[in-house]
């Protein structure tokens, strides 16, 4: 059996799959945040209790939010108690068996790239709009990780100077240290600060959504404003990647009129010439990390496991 973990800021997800990778048992428990021996144990815990359901010891994957360096430490978490940690590392000793580990958004990536609406392309490049923002690129059906680990990370590359002037954008104070970072803009978060600026009033995304679809000016505005972001943003990931098909995932993918509006406004920041890969969402949707984290601990994706 293969399990996969998904590391959530409040809540762990662990999946069981059968050798097909067809899933059999799931369930979630909170995320012990604070201290990092708590949150270990609590993994231990539940992947002896997927043993004694399957009468076996599973292969072990886990997908978390943050940078996992080469030496497996995970930095940039927003899981304080993990910080500066080898998790996999140390879950592999106390476990006696090989515990991979692999960023939550590459992990998408991989999902729908082995298995999901990427299966029959070349080069998947995978996308999550959700709280935060992004990816992963996986070439014939393998995660490109790059020397540091790091490819994928484009949330974290300042915005376009072109459009902040355009629309006289605030510079946003990113959670990674920096200024302007992709993610503060694109991300479900950066879509409620931008609403916020714009209307001049409290509100948050789903607020967003409610009144643009009231044909409210301000809304409208700022999904003009928004889509001009994003549209730059996939524009520089596929003149720096050339995908065949961008995968989304995440609470924003499942806007339609984002969907809508995503192929026009990414090619009006691309020159004559370039053509748009396809755009599609993620079959496996909201499980495709927990999915991509069992894939990594079947072993499908070499080079990130630690063991014991």
């Amino acid at each position: 059996m293969y399990y996969g973990l998904d590391i959530g800021g409040t809540k762990i997800e662990l999946a069981i799959f059968d050798t097909q990778l067809q899933l059999q048992d799931k369930w979630r428990l909170s995320t012990p945040r604070q201290d990092y021996a708590a949150f270990m144990a609590a993994l231990a815990e539940q992947i002896e209790k997927a043993d004694k359901l399957c009468g076996e010891r599973g292969t072990v994957g886990i997908a978390l939010p943050g940078v996992i360096k080469a030496d497996g430490t995970v930095i940039s978490s927003n899981l304080p108690c993990l910080n500066q940690h080898r998790v996999a590392h140390d879950l592999a000793q106390l476990l006696d068996r090989t515990v991979a580990i692999g960023n939550d958004c590459r992990c998408f990536a991989l999902s729908e790239a082995a298995l999901g609406v990427g299966k029959d392309y070349s080069r998947v490049l995978g996308i999550i709009l959700g709280t935060g923002t992004g990816g992963g690129l996986c070439i014939e059906g393998k995660l490109y990780l790059g020397a540091n680990r790091l490819a994928g990370e484009f949330g974290h590359q300042a915005v376009s100077a072109r459009v902040v002037q355009k629309h006289r954008l605030a510079l946003y104070q990113c959670g990674c240290g920096l200024v302007g970072c992709c993610e503060t803009y694109v991300s479900g978060t950066g879509l409620g600060r931008l609403y916020r600026d714009i209307a001049g009033q409290n509100g948050d995304t789903f607020e967003w959504l409610c009144a643009l679809r009231q044909q409210d000016p301000m809304a409208i505005l700022t999904f003009t404003t928004y889509m001009d972001v994003l549209g730059s943003v996939m524009a520089s990931q596929i003149l720096a990647t050339d995908p065949d098909i961008i995968v989304l995932g995440g609470g924003l993918s499942e806007v339609d009129e984002i969907l809508a509006a995503l192929p026009a406004a990414t090619q009006a920041h691309l020159f004559d010439g370039v053509s748009l890969p396809q755009f599609k969402v993620a079959e496996f949707g909201s499980a495709s990390g927990v999915r991509g984290a069992a894939l990594l601990g079947h072993g499908l994706d070499a080079g990130i496991s630690y063991e014991a």
